[in-house]
């Protein structure tokens, strides 16, 4: 065509820029700085398009970002052959045609799925999307999994104190996590978007949690003083902290019973409390005069830089509150009574999953330091979260580990040696039949 010019990039200061004397176009809420965060991982690719006076024809939003980032000069196509009526025809054109076109769901969730298994150190708002819409298009629905059951504790672990094991993208470490280098070990150079954690409540098992005659917690199981308690709680909530970035959310359980002393703890370790949510089970627990039917979970905010929120009131259909609905352990599946002896504070695996939904990134890390039946590893599996959990009790390692060979078809691995836990399984069972410690 006669009227098609050849285009040629050049190099123009933003301080000779002017905008087009219209703008129809509006863009959404948050749009430049998703853009700003896509020029800051690959460079301004699409140059924008000025006519021979440096009126902007196409890429206002451009030049708004690279404003923002203090550059001086922009990528430009200056074009000279359009006349006054061309030119604006192309500026409406240039914002509407990309409206025009839809996308292919399935490609999408592709895409973003290797995004999010190849663990790049692009954020996900490099492309446009925010994180709310990322999780929608990867289907990260918690609702519709069912929970998976939880095997039953052996009486001989296999799992050994000091083990780390590998589940796929997760880590598992069978030791304290009051000790700090045990986190260190753990998360290596890593750090924790966020965290769910539910430390024993200091109350004894027997009579207030469960009636199933259930072994009472290696800590914390009633045996504290108020003082002591506290200390324990700023021990294991402070290495927890230490991993985490500035403005990680911390999700911590707590009974009513003592709040004053989970508050105390986090007074020394956190910025600030967001929030104090309730989970509104659909049944009762045990209790005293009343049965319980809630339990609370303190949201705490490490330092002082921005925390993720992909609530945003409701705008990608996440619609929550400080009240969360769900079943309680005993309502789960028939037979679950079972379940409730073997670990009596489980919390709802779609419960873990929703809240990480609403404070972490796809391929983001996800800290828990009491990690019982590993709730938390099976929540990030099911949201494309990494979980990095601490256990103190080899049975419950066993049962986590169990649970999501279950829960996946596929195989923990124990760090250092590779060797499968079925492997492992077989040979320290072995070992123990023939130093008769398999009673």
């Amino acid at each position: 065509m006669s009227n098609t010019p050849t285009s040629q990039i050049h190099s123009v200061s933003l301080l000779d820029l002017k905008p087009y004397h219209r703008r129809a176009r509006k863009h959404a809420h948050g749009k430049l700085k998703g853009l700003i965060k896509s020029i800051q991982a690959s460079g301004l690719i699409d140059p924008v398009v000025i006519d021979e006076a440096n009126v902007i024809l196409s890429g206002h939003l451009r030049v708004e970002a690279f404003r923002s980032l203090e550059c001086g000069d922009i990528p430009a196509i200056r074009v000279s052959h359009l006349t006054k009526e061309q030119k604006a025809a192309y500026v409406i054109a240039a914002n509407r045609f990309p409206e025009r076109g839809g996308w292919d769901n399935e490609v999408l969730r592709l895409e973003f799925a290797e995004l999010v298994d190849i663990n790049c150190d692009l954020e996900i708002e490099t492309t446009g999307f925010e994180i709310g819409e990322v999780d929608l298009i990867l289907g990260s629905d918690p609702g519709e999994n069912e929970e998976s059951p939880i095997p039953e504790p052996p009486k001989v672990p296999i799992a050994r104190t000091g083990d780390l094991w590998r589940l796929g993208d997760h880590l598992l470490l069978c030791g304290d996590s009051l000790v700090a280098d045990n986190w260190t070990r753990l998360m290596g150079e890593e750090k924790a978007v966020m965290c769910f954690t539910d430390p024993p409540y200091n109350v004894p098992i027997a009579g207030h949690v469960s009636s199933k005659g259930h072994a009472e917690f290696a800590m914390a199981s009633g045996e504290m003083s108020p003082e002591e308690f506290i200390t324990f709680l700023q021990k294991a909530l402070s290495c927890a902290a230490d991993v985490s970035v500035d403005g990680a959310l911390h999700y911590i359980a707590m009974d009513h019973r003592h709040l004053r002393e989970l508050y105390a703890a986090c007074d020394a370790i956190f910025s600030e409390q967001l929030n104090l949510i309730v989970w509104a089970k659909t049944n009762a627990g045990m209790g005293s005069m009343y049965r319980s039917g809630h339990e609370l979970i303190g949201l705490f905010k490490v330092g002082q830089g921005p925390h993720a929120n992909n609530v945003q009131l409701g705008r990608f259909g996440r619609n929550r509150t400080n009240v969360w609905r769900y079943p309680g352990a005993n309502t789960f599946r028939k037979g679950r009574d079972k379940d409730l002896a073997d670990h009596p504070t489980v919390k709802p695996t779609a419960l873990v999953a929703d809240a990480i939904l609403d404070a972490s990134r796809p391929g983001d890390i996800v800290i828990d330091g009491f990690g019982g039946s590993g709730t938390l590893i099976l929540a990030a599996e099911q949201s494309g979260r990494f979980a990095r959990m601490i256990e103190y009790g080899p049975r419950y390692v066993d049962v986590a580990i169990r649970r999501w060979q279950e829960a996946t078809g596929r195989q923990a691995v124990l760090e250092g040696t590779k060797e499968s836990f079925d492997t492992i399984s077989k040979e320290r069972l072995a070992s123990a039949s023939d130093t008769g410690d398999l009673s």
